[in-house]
């Protein structure tokens, strides 16, 4: 039995996609894939379909476990709080209870300078990061409650460091931690536990973006002192199982620091 058995936790951008070399390519996906080890079911979200039937697929076939894929997009113009809302009332509809929250999904136009920057891709990174997360955890707060859960939200270096090319991806990520910060305060009353995790992990999207901006990519990504990235499923994801896990959420202390993140516990 695995420590999340019987849980079920919303992960957004959770989609499959894979490196070259057949690790896990992205860190919604690496995560699914660590939680689903642990015998968790899981809502998986994003924009492209295919991509969450395929982790569906997938993950119920190695692990035994149940998947809702269910396409979502945050965007400008759209009725983000009736997005969210479907998505959090098949959730419930389906498995009863909400355990987990992880806010991972995130779209940006990276490697473009503030002064290029349009207010299109500006709003890209805002609403699909920021705007995402705000509607995800206001819909969700309710079941967390209920649940004593958790929230784990994803934040960058890009922000901590103000990576060149990259403005509205960082903007929305430092929004993401200082949001991340007034939950811990005011839900750990609640006993919801809430994290906000920077990590830097190898990723398709990382891959791509070194093939299409390498001067941008060698001037923003620096290899971590330990002599690799970070693993999606290995690392970042069992960090997130972790910070779902009962036995963690009760340690003693205020701030966690995580591969250069920092987020309170209640």
């Amino acid at each position: 039995m695995g420590h999340l058995t019987g849980k079920t936790a919303i992960i957004t951008g959770g989609g499959r996609a894979v490196l070259s070399d057949g690790r896990c390519g992205s860190i919604g996906y690496g995560i699914a894939t660590a939680y689903a080890k642990e015998g968790c079911n899981l809502v998986l979200t994003g924009r492209n379909l295919q991509k969450l039937e395929d982790a569906k697929e997938e993950l119920e076939r190695l692990y035994g476990i149940e998947v809702l894929a269910v396409q979502a997009d945050v965007s400008a113009g759209a009725d983000n709080t009736a997005v969210v809302n479907n998505v959090v009332k098949q959730a419930i509809d389906k498995f009863g209870r909400i355990d987990v929250l992880i806010n991972n999904a995130q779209a940006s136009a990276s490697g473009v300078t503030i002064a290029d920057h349009t207010v299109e891709q500006f709003d890209l990174a805002v609403y699909s990061g920021l705007y995402a997360t705000f509607h995800y955890m206001q819909a969700c707060y309710p079941y967390l409650a209920k649940t004593q859960g958790s929230v784990i939200n994803f934040a960058s270096g890009a922000g901590l460091f103000g990576n060149f090319g990259q403005c509205a991806y960082a903007a929305a990520k430092e929004g993401i931690r200082g949001l991340t910060r007034v939950a811990a305060t005011e839900w750990g009353k609640d006993g919801i536990n809430v994290n906000v995790v920077c990590p830097l992990a190898w990723t398709a999207q990382l891959e791509g973006f070194e093939k299409a901006y390498p001067e941008a990519f060698k001037a923003n990504v620096h290899m971590p002192p330990m002599g690799h990235y970070g693993d999606a499923e290995a690392e970042i994801g069992r960090v997130c199982v972790q910070l779902a896990n009962p036995d963690f959420k009760y340690m003693t202390g205020e701030t966690l620091t995580l591969e250069g993140g920092m987020g309170q516990r209640p």
